[in-house]
């Protein structure tokens, strides 16, 4: 069975089909090589794609676009709440999910974002189909990259809800690229950067593309950014001058201000080719006509604060992928928002007046790439995709929590998928009979600062000290980004897992954004909390081994005599301090100093038995921990963890 490609766009949608070596995007019923993605309730009917948009002016209120800004948010999510100031349709607040209410056939119905998505794709389904002459059910569905596990697991339902079976959700740059790649001859390894901007999504993806091998470097973006905003900006530039010139504000009919927005969209894409626009909207409101000219430069103007936010994510690429943006080949444009001619000057400067590729469709693009990637993942192979491989990154750090509530990573952001990574963990505290493997994605130090993805408790681990379980936690992501964690403890066997499906809200972009711009403004502080941490688990640790190769060892009294009694005393004493009320106010250069006076007391008595040649345990068991650093800080007996071993 043939599978297509979809790209599922904020504003437009497309669809593409590779057949006899070749992609051929299909234009719908109207002609029309890429589809509006609107949805339009009437008492009669639904009309979806270029009959919706149309119908929009006179049905604002039930005419729903921009769904794709909706999908994976919660509704108290301030990029949701923002827009709704804006959008024409309402969105109402059920168990603090977004749902879009119309009236439909007679009745009030609300429907889900991934409903109306799935209306969309739907459509573009039946376009294929009848295309084609058969009935389709696979797909590949591109995502912006920067699109989180709840926006991708949505796009999935969306999917299944219009009877499609996703292949693969992959990122609309790795999609671009290919379409780019795939057209051209050069030898040797290039490193191509994505700019696609479109109506409400923006990414930049680094890859380097050789022999067939795209391969994502580094990837940056904003799931909140795209044509619709400038419109947004223009609307109320506009919506000002009206009120200035007629004393009428006509931002709370919706009907006008969707006649505005049509408008103000259609004056943006004339500037992208002319110096001026005129903007005409016959009884705009309470029968008053609004005429105004629009030049290229005041529309510069207004734009300013966004051309300024859709160059962040460019320099962040660069930054994580350690390149000099000398050393990028070829610039790639991709998404219809590209072709506002200020953003490519921009763009172009930036790259010290390097020439921008457009010799790919920017509307067409993603689609293309997604069609042969739908072709590769279906079992089609021919001289273009035999041995075409994509890979993805991570967009976070994978890690887990470790006894003093440390993040220790073991995938980092920016690596490679499919990935897999392997650790060896012990226990925190003595006979410890469980652990809980709490696992988390982010930037920062400690957990408490970064997202919890979930947990799982390995149980039935043998009576041991702490420090001897050997508990390996494996770490694995699918070409599908879905993570799964195992934790075996070695001595037993004993086994527990889980798989992160992405079935719950996680992050938002703004979430992720978060973390990566906190774990930067916050370093200073991140590493002095690392440093006392780190100084805490120093000290702990070296009383507790004093205690355990010292204190039990029946010729160590004979050797020692009453200094047992100093090294009892002093040891239990730090401890007994380290669990004062106020220990967690305490700085590294605190327990660096304590750490100095118990060495400074106790270990010239330690020498006594180093130099009387008596047995003190395991190589490394001494005190002043592992060759690699001690480990951190362990919980109060009372709770279950893991701790970082070598």
């Amino acid at each position: 069975m043939v599978a297509i490609g979809i790209d599922l766009g904020t504003t437009y949608s497309c669809v593409g089909v590779y057949q006899n070596g070749k992609v051929e995007i299909i234009a719908n019923d109207q002609g029309n090589r890429t589809t509006p993605s609107y949805v339009s309730f009437t008492d009669k009917e639904r009309l979806i794609g270029d009959s919706a948009k149309t119908a929009s002016s006179q049905n604002p209120t039930n005419t729903v676009y921009d769904a794709k800004r909706l999908v994976g948010r919660d509704f108290n999510d301030s990029s949701l709440q923002e827009d709704m100031k804006s959008l024409t349709y309402t969105i109402v607040n059920e168990s603090n999910k977004p749902k879009v209410q119309v009236e439909y056939l007679g009745e009030r119905k609300t429907f889900t974002p991934e409903e109306i998505s799935a209306m969309i794709l739907t459509r573009l389904k039946e376009t294929a189909e009848n295309y084609l002459g058969s009935s389709v059910k696979d797909a590949v569905i591109t995502v912006p990259a920067y699109f989180n596990d709840a926006q991708r697991q949505a796009t999935k339902d969306a999917a299944l809800i219009a009877g499609l079976n996703p292949l693969r959700i992959i990122n609309e740059p790795t999609a671009a690229a290919l379409s780019y790649g795939l057209d051209k001859s050069h030898s040797g390894e290039r490193n191509v950067l994505i700019y696609d901007i479109g109506g409400g999504t923006f990414d930049v993806s680094l890859l380097t593309i050789d022999d067939g091998i795209f391969e994502v470097k580094a990837t940056a973006g904003d799931t909140h950014l795209g044509g619709s905003d400038f419109d947004n900006l223009l609307v109320q530039h506009f919506a000002q001058e009206f009120k200035r010139k007629h004393k009428l504000d006509m931002m709370d009919n919706k009907r006008s201000v969707r006649r505005l927005r049509t408008a103000s969209e259609r004056a943006k894409r004339t500037l992208s080719s002319s110096s001026t626009a005129t903007v005409e909207v016959d009884s705009l409101f309470e029968g008053v006509d609004f005429n105004t000219t629009l030049t290229r430069a005041k529309f510069e103007n207004i734009s300013a604060p966004l051309f300024k936010k859709c160059f962040e994510p460019v320099e962040q690429v660069l930054r994580d992928a350690k390149i000099d943006k000398s050393m990028v080949h070829d610039v790639v444009l991709v998404g219809g928002t590209s072709r506002i001619p200020k953003l490519q000057k921009m763009l172009s400067d930036f790259f010290n007046g390097k020439e921008l590729c457009k010799s790919v469709n920017p509307d067409e693009a993603v689609a293309y790439g997604a069609a042969v990637q739908a072709a590769v993942l279906s079992g089609v192979t021919d001289e273009v995709t035999d041995g075409l491989l994509l890979l993805d990154v991570t967009p976070l750090s994978l890690g887990v929590e470790t006894a003093g509530s440390m993040m220790t990573v073991l995938i980092p952001r920016g690596t490679s998928i499919p990935a897999k990574k392997t650790q060896t963990f012990s226990t925190a505290v003595d006979n410890q009979p469980g652990v809980t493997v709490q696992v988390y994605e982010g930037e920062r130090p400690m957990t408490a600062d970064n997202n919890k993805l979930g947990e799982f408790q390995l149980n039935g681990i043998p009576p041991m000290p702490r420090g001897q379980p050997q508990i390996e936690i494996t770490y694995d992501v699918d070409a599908n980004g879905i993570l799964s964690v195992n934790a075996v403890e070695k001595s037993t066997g004993k086994a527990e897992k889980i798989t992160i499906k992405n079935e719950s809200n996680r992050l938002s972009k703004e979430d992720i954004d978060r973390m990566v711009g906190e774990a930067e403004q916050f370093k200073e502080a991140d590493e002095k909390v690392r440093a006392r941490v780190e100084s805490r688990g120093k000290l702990e640790n070296y009383c507790y081994s004093l205690r355990s190769t010292v204190l039990d060892n029946e010729q160590m009294k004979e050797v020692l005599g009453d200094d047992m009694t100093t090294i009892d005393t002093v040891t239990q004493s730090t401890l007994d301090w380290l669990e004062e009320e106020g220990d967690g106010d305490r700085t590294a250069e605190e327990y660096d100093t304590r750490m100095k006076e118990v060495e400074g007391q106790l270990m010239p008595l330690v020498q006594k038995a180093y130099q009387a040649n008596i047995p003190t345990g395991a190589e490394g068991s001494m005190p002043g921990g592992p060759p690699d650093g001690p480990p951190p800080t362990g919980p109060p007996p009372n709770e279950s963890s893991v701790e970082e071993v070598d």
